[in-house]
């Protein structure tokens, strides 16, 4: 039989079974399968796709009944379905570019000075936030020259005064000034309160020279916490120092008003998640108490990150503290994290807290302090103590 004399044909079924089925019903007994082959269709390049089967055949013309489907037909389809092929095959080659593109340093970053890129990755390596390295970056294209921003030491060392001037310094405790009592921490579970208010305790207990001793108490309402009130004790005893122990805001103005000789009370409170509202609430409600006679402090750890960080400070706003004491300086090697939040949310630091001995650690809060604890910045001593001021541990002086 002459290739003229036949009518050719092309089904595409989901399955075999389905393709012969329809074979059978539209061309009859007569129709002969040429080829049989799995392709895949529908998708975009390349995803997504569903398998299907694809038989081509013929039938003799005389069988066709009529049907237009010939050669030429199956010809154009094959065309078609090459053409569609090597459509996906065009998207694909330009999905694979557009990925090698995006692979590619945008040509800004590719032109970074070097002096500049050493200093982004000095900033990330003390872990400060993105949203405070990119306000650094973004100052120091402004005010530098295109030579500058290759002179490294000049950035970093400019670069570290800045973040010296966005801290805020709170000035240290002063038991000998009107309308202040009480002295308040209060802070997350776990920070070194309970140690930190015996540092104090210890440090404010002895009177300067040629003074008369200081009268100075300590009071907890921290006795939930196994251990809490057994700790403050111990350290109480060694100090010589009285404390006691108060449930609600009734004992604790009562005991406030028994206190009027004392020269200073120092209140450890209960250590709680900034998430137990509640808790948090119930002993705001203690502390009122002590009403404007109180100052009260944050303690929060160097090691906590960022977001937590302002999670806490903002927790703690119905407190009204009026400064953080930083605490465990000694269990972190960077501090970019936390002097990140501190400037953006512009709170003040009074004490750093770098140890378990007390009171030898435990220092009035500084510029200079908090610089030096950063990693890999270079820039004179001598520099910085003249725009900042000095460092000072308080306890040298009283106890060495």
């Amino acid at each position: 039989m002459m290739e003229k004399d036949l009518s050719y044909f092309t089904i595409e079924a989901s399955t075999p079974r389905e393709a012969l089925e329809r074979m059978r019903r539209q061309y009859g007994a007569e129709a002969k399968i040429l080829t049989h082959k799995t392709v895949r269709r529908g998708g975009l390049a390349g995803l997504f796709t569903r398998e299907a089967v694809e038989i081509t055949g013929y039938v003799p013309r005389t069988e066709a009944k009529g049907r237009k489907e010939d050669l030429e037909e199956v010809k154009k389809k094959i065309l078609a379905d090459a053409r569609r092929e090597q459509s996906l095959q065009l998207i694909l080659k330009e999905i694979q570019a557009l990925k090698q593109d995006l692979g590619r340093p945008r040509p800004e970053a590719a032109g970074t000075p070097a002096g500049l890129s050493r200093l982004e990755d000095l900033l990330r390596g003390n872990e400060f936030t993105p949203a405070f390295i990119a306000e650094m970056l973004a100052r120091i294209r402004r005010e530098f020259s295109l030579e500058d921003l290759d002179n490294f030491p000049l950035l970093q060392s400019t670069v570290l005064e800045w973040i010296g001037s966005r801290l805020q310094i709170h000035p240290p405790l002063d038991p000998a000034r009107k309308g202040v009592k009480a002295f308040v921490l209060v802070g997350p579970t776990g920070v070194g309160k309970t140690t930190t208010i015996a540092k104090l305790a210890a440090i404010y207990s002895v009177a300067p020279k040629g003074a008369a001793p200081r009268q100075v108490k300590i009071v907890t309402i921290d006795n939930y916490r196994i251990g809490a009130l057994k700790q403050i004790e111990t350290y109480a005893e060694i100090m010589r120092v009285p404390v006691a122990c108060v449930e609600s805001a009734v004992e604790f103005k009562k005991y406030l008003a028994l206190c009027g000789e004392s020269d200073f009370i120092l209140v450890d409170t209960i250590g709680r998640s900034p998430r137990d509202l509640a808790k948090l609430g119930e002993m705001r409600e203690v502390l009122d108490a002590a009403g404007s006679y109180s100052e009260i402090h944050l303690a929060v750890s160097a090691t906590t990150k960022a977001s937590d960080v302002e999670d806490i400070l903002k927790t703690f706003e119905p407190f009204r503290y009026r400064a953080v004491i930083l605490t465990k300086l000694d269990e972190t090697l960077r501090l970019g994290n936390i002097l990140s939040v501190l400037s953006s949310m512009g709170k003040p630091v009074s004490y750093i807290a770098d140890g378990q001995s007390v009171p030898q650690d435990i220092e009035r809060a500084s510029v200079l302090r908090l610089l030096m604890n950063l990693e890999g910045f270079q820039c004179p001593r001598e520099r910085l103590e003249k725009k900042f001021g000095r460092r000072e541990k308080i306890a040298d002086a009283l106890w060495s």
